[in-house]
């Protein structure tokens, strides 16, 4: 069964897109390839458990369990060793993908304090877009009475767009509350 934003990628936003820009192939179109979200852990360092609970929640938010992301070598001044657990990642393809977007769009998104719409600045010149949340309870299957520490995280959304003109255009068009 496909998703409401893959039905509506391909009758309506592809279509237009074509008819905007002019393209002449059907895989000129621009499209989403992935969504990666990633975590820096710092203190894991000296504390294990941060770790599984930021995994369980990393399940809960994606619906996936992520790669723990390890150290490449030691520095002593931040008491870290060689092959240490520092961070998180998840990589979000297809039917997963559009999943955790229609999630972030109108459920998580909305949720956040004083929201008035997030920056369009934030693409990286490859029409790829990079937003970063400062807090995991604007997802709504993170209970407040289960998290022990306020942790944000890094949302990559990867897509084939040629500028970021294009890659906003089809942004846009999915729903994403540009300012």
């Amino acid at each position: 069964m496909k998703n409401s934003l893959q039905e509506k990628y391909e009758k309506q936003i592809r279509p237009e897109l074509a008819k905007e820009f002019n393209y002449k192939n059907i895989h000129e179109i621009p499209k989403i390839l992935k969504i990666t979200i990633n975590r820096g852990i710092g203190e894991a360092a000296q504390n294990t458990k941060i770790i599984e609970k930021s995994i369980e929640e990393f399940k809960y938010i994606t619906g996936q369990k992520p790669i723990i992301t390890k150290t490449k070598k030691s520095i002593a001044g931040f008491k870290i060793r060689d092959n240490m657990p520092i961070g998180l990642k998840v990589t979000l393809r297809k039917d997963k993908m559009y999943d955790f977007l229609n999630k972030l769009i109108n459920l998580s998104l909305p949720r956040i304090r004083d929201f008035r719409g997030i920056s369009n600045k934030q693409f990286d010149g490859r029409g790829n877009y990079n937003l970063g949340l400062k807090e995991q309870i604007i997802f709504p299957e993170i209970s407040y009475e289960q998290v022990d520490k306020i942790r944000g995280m890094d949302i990559n959304i990867v897509t084939t767009a040629q500028n970021d003109k294009e890659s906003l255009a089809l942004l846009k068009k999915f729903g994403m509350p540009f300012k």
